[in-house]
């Protein structure tokens, strides 16, 4: 029987917790074969530690551990609304990460429970690629498809002139919405 296997719920946890500061983001399977335990106890395990405050992120890329922010310069963050079919998802991703702004998340307004907003923390080309990919090895549908292609993302840059340049060309490309 490995080490690992013997740890109790709570020393997993803190494991868990120790593995993901120093190394996020990091796979529900990823952490269950460290800890030599299943994929649904690391599920279950992220459960109880988000419960107990512990910021961490369940994102595309796995989970990551969100430290306090500490940056010298903040960040620009912008809201916009864009529209386009689920099979333009990839090209309105590489346009904004293309002009140095990230894409925090997605947000939908849907008909029964309100705003639904989930992470999609992508601030280059592969990481737009790694979750693309990972939006068609699942087969999961986008968000937006609830909405008839309508849908907002938060955006990060370390300057307005970057956020300005993605969404001129987002709207060249006719994916951002306007008065």
């Amino acid at each position: 029987m490995s080490e690992s296997a013997k740890w109790s719920g709570t020393e997993r946890r803190e494991q868990l917790l120790l593995w993901l500061r120093n190394e996020s983001p990091l796979t529900g399977n990823e952490l269950a074969r460290r800890a030599s335990v299943s994929r649904q106890v690391i599920v279950q395990d992220i459960s109880l530690l988000k419960a107990s405050q512990q910021p961490i992120l369940a994102t595309s890329q796995g989970y990551i551990y969100m430290e306090p922010a500490g940056q010298t310069a903040p960040l620009v963050t912008r809201i916009i609304v864009c529209n386009h079919r689920p099979e333009q998802a990839e090209e309105e991703l590489k346009l904004i990460v293309d002009h140095g702004v990230s894409v925090q998340d997605v947000i939908v307004e849907h008909p029964v429970y309100g705003d639904l907003t989930a992470p999609i923390r992508v601030g280059n080309r592969n990481e737009v690629e790694d979750f693309i990919c990972k939006i068609n090895s699942t087969q999961a549908a986008y968000l937006s498809q609830l909405t008839g292609g309508i849908h907002l993302h938060t955006l990060h840059a370390s300057n307005e002139a970057k956020i300005n340049n993605a969404c001129a060309a987002l709207e060249q490309a006719g994916f951002l919405m306007t008065d």
